[in-house]
């Protein structure tokens, strides 16, 4: 009877750690699928992406992945199925999220820092209680905060790093990115890799983990940061 109530006893302890160990997702699509018109972008698709992983979507133009991720953005609803961030819905956790799409979203006359303002000011309209700070963003990715020259004149690594530093000032604990290395050379994009690199490292207020989602077609470029490799085709992983 003794070792009976003894052996339950450590399977139940157990059974505890293994549901412990299980790290908590920080997106899930579930039975999720995105129709326009009569195209099904998404079909009847389930995935998860836990807490701090980085994980890298691959596919075709037209295959879902940009789709996917303004789905996990809350920008677009889903036809059928849903969503959840962080156990909740993705416009109820928009304060925890950041999404950077493939076009930079500045404003090319104003300068980096006259950009970030701007939009933090959108965020404090908001009532986002992190409304960040442009000028430790913009030093994060190597600019200089006081470049007072017109985004407009800047090369493209310096507009990507910019648009990069336009959504990490909101401190966001998911960073959704759509073609982050779009027309940079080699040098700029290796050098947006070890940004986001370092972003994973930030300390998150809780004790949470930073959470990367992005979409490529340059897939050896973000190999070392991914942990995971998903590739969609016919709105369904591959």
């Amino acid at each position: 009877m003794g070792e009976a109530t003894t052996y339950c006893a450590m399977a139940a302890s157990g059974m505890k750690k293994a549901q412990t160990d299980v790290t908590p997702a920080a997106a899930a699509l579930i039975s999720c699928s995105k129709i326009f018109g009569s195209y099904a972008v998404l079909r009847n698709l389930s995935v998860t992406f836990p807490q701090g992983s980085c994980t890298m979507l691959l596919g075709e133009n037209g295959a879902g992945k940009s789709t996917l991720l303004r789905l996990v953005a809350g920008l677009i609803a889903p036809t059928r199925g849903s969503v959840e961030v962080m156990g909740k819905t993705p416009q109820a956790q928009r304060q925890k999220m950041a999404y950077m799409s493939h076009a930079p979203m500045l404003y090319d006359e104003l300068s980096a820092m006259e950009n970030l303002q701007y939009f933090a000011g959108l965020h404090r309209d908001g009532g986002c209680a992190c409304v960040g700070n442009p000028e430790m963003a913009l030093r994060a990715v190597g600019l200089d905060p006081h470049l007072t020259r017109p985004v407009g004149q800047y090369s493209q690594g310096m507009r990507q790093r910019t648009s990069l530093a336009r959504v990490l000032q909101s401190d966001p604990e998911i960073l959704l990115l759509d073609e982050p290395f779009s027309n940079l050379d080699v040098g700029s994009a290796k050098q947006m890799v070890d940004l986001l690199a370092d972003f994973r490292t930030w300390p998150v207020a809780g004790g949470g983990k930073r959470t990367i989602l992005l979409t490529t077609h340059q897939a050896a470029l973000a190999a070392e940061l991914a942990d995971t490799t998903l590739t969609l085709a016919g709105g369904q992983l591959a």
